[in-house]
């Protein structure tokens, strides 16, 4: 499997997300379970291999705060226990972009991370195929950017944080992010 897929009439390289469906490869029943399950990551979101990806982590600030992950300087995304955000980390691939939000209290964009390593299994998982990717602060946003503000911006009306919002690891546009990005400098 090369990572190539058509997507929207169009070609596409899946990247990581071709290890995805490599792994599942194994067990048809399990691909077809995920694919009921998780239609938007097999066949909406086209992920480039070519440019850049983009997504937005969600953490509790009480558990792992954007501080903590900055002094940390860099952190395996462990405990995702859902598959479509599981499928969603073994698409990522080292250089992707992503925005940090404070889910639960803050409920709020507050800075960007990179990914640093490639998908592989979560070490905190004792059951399971689960994944998770190493993650490393690149810079706090100028200000945060509420789920408010993104709420109020019609030019984020569609993005997964307001669609999916129980979903903790979800693709983003480019256009999405560049438009987070410069929310926060206003």
């Amino acid at each position: 499997m090369t990572g190539l897929a058509e997507v929207g009439g169009k070609e596409s390289d899946l990247g990581g997300f071709a290890t995805t469906l490599r792994s599942l490869k194994r067990n048809k029943y399990s691909f077809f379970r995920h694919l009921e399950q998780s239609p938007l990551i097999f066949v909406v979101f086209p992920f480039s291999k070519a440019g850049m990806n983009y997504w937005l982590v969600k953490q509790e600030p009480a558990a792992y705060a954007w501080d903590q992950f900055v002094s940390d300087g860099v952190t395996a995304w462990t405990g995702v226990r859902n598959f479509q955000a599981r499928n969603n980390l073994r698409a990522m691939a080292p250089g992707d972009r992503a925005l940090y939000y404070h889910s639960v209290t803050g409920k709020s964009v507050v800075g960007l991370a990179e990914v640093s390593r490639a998908a592989y299994p979560d070490p905190t998982a004792s059951e399971g195929d689960w994944s998770c990717v190493d993650l490393k602060p690149v810079a706090p946003l100028a200000r945060a950017v509420s789920l408010e503000e993104i709420k109020a911006e019609p030019a984020l009306s569609d993005i997964a944080l307001l669609r999916q919002s129980r979903l903790s690891v979800m693709p983003i546009t480019k256009s999405e992010f560049d438009l987070v990005i410069k929310l926060s400098k206003k």
